[in-house]
């Protein structure tokens, strides 16, 4: 039940500002310039995924985040927080696993929202993707975001997730270009990724260098004889 059309592959840039710097507010004014910098490179989505603001410090900077990110086709989705998604009038939000039901999301956001969640090996796909756009699946490969010893579930397991999943899947953790093929092999509808986006391109200040991870996403999925989403 997508509300809005989903471009395949769904590729996600997720926010990490305490990859960017180490003060928060030198943090959150970098967040705004590396999503400028995702969003005009082509990547589907946005996710706003950060803790440890204020309610008025989350907001300031997310709505920095839609203004920065505005008149291109990428999608802002807040992270967990469908509240500060409607104030700063995100395209979204996405769900964490053990967030309520997204149906009651559905009842208090406006018709056109954009509502994706996270879920994990051993998850009733089905029931977690009603009233779900997308569902982001994970961890897939080891991943630099998790705490060491978290345990990665593998590609069969991801095969499982796209093909009991009713809605779109996309991959989550340790992505990387070497590895995205056997993502796109495996079934998934695309990958959400936050090292991919910040340690391998951000670092070098390259927005040509963001630009080429994103064309190089889609042209692996693209040879991977995947459909588009509908």
């Amino acid at each position: 039940m997508a509300v809005r059309p989903l471009q395949y592959p769904l590729i996600t840039a997720v926010s990490d500002r305490r990859r960017l710097a180490a003060h928060d507010d030198e943090a959150c004014h970098r967040l705004v310039e590396w999503a400028a910098v995702v969003a005009r490179a082509g990547v589907d989505i946005i996710q706003v995924r950060e803790q440890g603001l204020t309610d008025r410090a989350l907001a300031d900077m997310v709505r920095g985040v839609v203004g920065a990110t505005a008149g291109t086709a990428a999608m802002v989705l807040m992270n967990d927080r469908a509240d500060v998604a409607i104030v700063t009038k995100c395209t979204g939000v996405h769900l964490p696993s053990a967030a309520p039901p997204a149906d009651a999301v559905r009842r208090a956001t406006p018709a056109d929202f954009l509502i994706g969640r996270s879920v994990h090996e051993g998850d009733d796909l089905p029931a977690c993707a009603a009233s779900c756009d997308y569902l982001t699946f994970g961890t897939v490969f080891p991943s630099a975001s998790k705490a060491p010893g978290h345990r990665a579930s593998g590609l069969d397991a991801l095969r499982r997730a796209c093909h009991d999943g009713p809605v779109p899947v996309q991959a989550i953790g340790g992505i990387t270009l070497a590895n995205v093929g056997a993502v796109a092999g495996a079934g998934a509808a695309g990958i959400a990724a936050t090292g991919l986006f910040s340690d391998e391109c951000w670092s070098r200040g390259s927005a040509d260098r963001v630009s080429a991870i994103v064309a190089a996403v889609r042209a692996t999925f693209a040879g991977a004889g995947a459909t588009k989403l509908s």
